[in-house]
């Protein structure tokens, strides 16, 4: 089959296991599509707050960025490295850890944030291409991007790969074209570089937004590699989604901060227009397309770990190229009227949101690569995730589950947003460090457990837990 005709053709495949037969692509291909789909508006906009929010000076703020994505990469990274051994989606692989029931605390969450991210991602490319001409409203701007990335989740995999190859290109000459516009045509303002001041909280805060848009990818970078041969390499596979997606993260992120210091209201979306007048047509249509591409990664998750979710509670099912489309759909309709009907204060608020829901996620990111990593070493019994009763891996994991709400405990003292902070980022003055107390305490506390309980780790074993190629396994 030609790649043409693999791109054109629906993906029959959701979470069932990739064979060996069908698996397909080279390391490159991770790189482009991390690095095509993190060149976008939301990417610039995140990259402003180091000046807007944070009040860092320019280079202070462009350094908290590069620190905290080559750092929160290097998790995202990791989970990218399962997918050719394992094949199946990071959601399904869950089950490893959690059991076959317990992996639901974790997919459900993950569920909502690609819903908030999806909403998020249009209410931004409608505002975008509504900047450019008052013909078209938000509204009608939201209604076409989502369309877009609807229809790149409905082709599956093939498609998502090759649109992000094409915005990889894209994107990257009109992020270039965007610098080179601003610095040498529409030019900066003299005191570009003195305004605001350094400071440690600013900078954590900075640190912190930028590892954790880096981490908030680890609940389904395999998703994306799990067609690859298995002679891939993990290291092949870890350095090309490393590279592609700290690249693709840190230049629209420096580009944002640059626009944040020189717009005065904020509003980075139309200040991005207007200091790239002249070109600033093709450039917000190229990032509002790019909007498209991460949008369809987002929706595409979304209906795998909802598929993920119905085959565990009816184990009997496996839904195939109909159910992934019947649940874009659904996942499609409910973010679109979040979108349309949350627009006026949405971003703000979501904002602190899915903050918080990336605070549950960095346990669920130390147990699962403490599990692979440390105590799988990467051999897992894929038949396992498949089976009702959770196989040799049980319905639930109480090492895991206790390990995975400790990790969320002990970051509450040290987690500041508008929605909460907790008393020792009161003391830090606000400063934020509640990712690493989670990361590092709950790898701790989970690899402890599995060496001193590795049977309770396992739950209720199943009689054919003692089969002799179970070794392999937990």
């Amino acid at each position: 089959m030609s790649q043409e005709d693999a791109i054109s053709r629906l993906e029959q495949n959701t979470i069932q296991p990739i064979p060996e037969s069908m698996r397909h692509g080279k390391a490159g291909d991770l790189f482009t599509i991390w690095f095509g789909s993190n060149i976008m508006l939301l990417t610039v906009v995140t990259g402003a707050l180091a000046v807007t929010v944070f009040k860092q000076p320019f280079w202070w703020g462009v350094l908290a960025i590069v620190i905290g994505n080559m750092v929160g990469a290097v998790f995202m990274a990791l989970h990218s490295a399962q997918g050719p051994q394992l094949g199946v989606p990071q959601m399904v692989q869950t089950r490893g850890q959690f059991g076959s029931l317990g992996s639901l605390l974790v997919v459900g969450i993950v569920v909502i944030m690609y819903l908030g991210f999806f909403a998020s991602n249009l209410v931004l490319g409608g505002q975008a291409l509504r900047s450019l001409t008052p013909a078209v409203t938000v509204n009608e701007g939201v209604v076409v991007v989502g369309i877009l990335s609807l229809v790149a989740t409905i082709f599956g995999y093939n498609l998502i790969h090759a649109y992000a190859r094409l915005m990889a290109w894209c994107s990257g000459a009109v992020l270039l074209l965007a610098f080179v516009w601003i610095i040498f045509v529409h030019g900066l303002p003299v005191d570009f570089l003195s305004k605001n001041s350094p400071n440690l909280v600013g900078f954590l805060g900075t640190l912190s937004v930028s590892a954790l848009w880096q981490i908030a990818y680890a609940p389904y970078v395999s998703d994306y590699s799990r067609y690859m041969p298995k002679h891939t390499g993990a290291k092949d596979a870890f350095w090309a989604s490393y590279w592609g997606c700290t690249l693709g993260s840190i230049l629209p992120m420096v580009l944002g901060a640059l626009v944040g210091l020189v717009v005065k209201d904020g509003d980075v979306v139309n200040g991005l227009t207007s200091l790239t007048h002249g070109v600033s047509g093709l450039v917000v249509i190229v990032l509002s397309i790019g909007i498209a591409a991460a949008n369809a990664m987002n929706l595409y998750c979304g209906t795998l770990s909802t598929i993920a979710i119905i085959q565990t509670l009816i184990p009997t099912w496996s839904g195939k190229a109909r159910a992934r489309v019947i649940a874009a759909l659904v996942l499609f309709s409910i973010s679109l009227v979040i979108a349309l009907f949350g627009q006026a204060n949405f971003l703000d608020e979501y904002t602190n949101f899915i903050l918080l829901l990336l605070y549950v996620l960095v346990p669920w990111t130390a147990v699962n690569l403490i599990d692979y990593y440390l105590v799988c070493h990467g051999e897992y019994d894929v038949d396992s995730f498949f089976q009702q009763d959770g196989g040799i891996y049980g319905r639930f994991n109480g090492i895991a589950i206790a390990s995975y709400l400790f990790g969320i405990a002990v970051q509450l003292p040290f987690v500041a947003t508008d929605i909460y902070t907790g008393p020792i980022a009161h003391k830090l003055h606000g400063a934020d460090v509640s990712w690493i107390v989670g990361l590092v305490l709950t790898s701790l506390v989970y690899y402890a457990g599995c060496k001193s309980y590795p049977r309770i780790r396992m739950g209720t074993m199943p009689e054919h837990s003692l089969a002799p190629d179970s070794s392999r396994a937990h």
